[in-house]
């Protein structure tokens, strides 16, 4: 059969399928229905330097085509995720990647700074959080504020570095070019689309907050231009997400020039749909008459 691994930020991946930030929480129930070691990595939960309870109210809101969700960054914070969680991440034998999020830069490079002596394998930082100093705009929206961010924790960071970047950035293209220039080393896109509900017989909106991030199927088409934009804007691998719920999905990503990607919504629907896609993409490249998924990152 053909060859699915790659190597990814020196990791090697044993496929492309990585369990995406958010909706894997850090494995432990998704490995009571199958083996989750079979995976090519998993994303941790977003985290941030102290523990948060998260948003009140609804929390997820179905679409016919995706979901919307305002959790509001719930999780156990960077000390209790380094002395418990990981540990239990660890026992399945994949790549972990650290999804670390924060409200100021001083966030960050703590949470790095943290994450440095731990046995995580990648920190994907996620600029799409706000920058309260900047007045609430996400340090993703603007390249300069990007760049300046990515640098600072560039400069103290000791593991491999993916940014994490926002489909409300100005520019795709610009932020992804501004990421690599200041040291990041993958970049991985792209994260939930603003979107809002209005629940018509309460006259209000369905979230506390007003607006959720829309991810699924929805948002595939955008997150697989957007995708293809950053690839064409840069020289460092990057990691695709966004509707992914299918092996003829993740390999659209992967021709527009992922070498690895994220299955987030999806699993939701299916549990164990990560193994449906890596047995689809094995066969798909049988069918084929591809030997390497290597030979198909970025042909597009």
């Amino acid at each position: 059969m053909a060859n699915l691994k790659v190597e990814f930020l020196g990791k090697v991946f044993k496929n492309p399928i990585v369990a995406a930030s958010g909706t894997f929480g850090f494995g432990e129930e998704y490995n009571e229905i199958y083996d989750v070691g079979l995976l090519g990595g998993i994303s941790s939960k977003g985290l941030t330097l102290n523990s948060k309870q998260g948003n009140e109210g609804i929390r997820l809101w179905e679409t016919p085509m995706g979901l919307m969700n305002s959790i509001g960054l719930q999780n156990p914070g960077l000390e209790s995720f380094i002395s418990r969680e990981i540990n239990i991440m660890k026992q399945y034998k994949t790549n972990l990647i650290a999804n670390l999020g924060g409200n100021t830069l001083d966030d960050y490079l703590n949470g790095v700074l943290l994450l440095n002596d731990s046995d995580v394998d990648i920190i994907e930082l996620n600029i799409s959080c706000p920058n309260i100093k900047a007045g609430g705009m996400a340090f993703g929206i603007k390249a300069d504020i990007a760049y300046a961010t990515v640098k600072a924790v560039r400069g103290i960071c000791g593991k491999p570095l993916m940014v994490k970047l926002s489909p409300n950035a100005e520019s795709i293209s610009e932020m992804a070019a501004a990421c690599e220039e200041a040291g990041a080393e993958a970049l991985s896109l792209i994260n939930t689309i603003n979107a809002m509900a209005i629940d018509i017989y309460a006259k209000k909106p369905v979230f506390n907050n007003y607006y959720a991030g829309l991810s699924g199927p929805a948002v595939k088409p955008i997150a697989l231009r957007m995708v293809h934009q950053a690839a064409k804007a840069v020289m460092i691998p990057i990691c695709g997400m966004g509707g992914i719920s299918s092996a003829r999905d993740a390999i659209e990503f992967i021709m527009a020039g992922a070498s690895i990607v994220q299955v987030g919504t999806a699993n939701f629907v299916k549990t164990d749909i990560c193994l449906d896609i890596i047995r689809d993409m094995e066969e798909f490249l049988h069918s084929q008459g591809i030997r390497d998924i290597n030979e198909i990152i970025g042909i597009i």
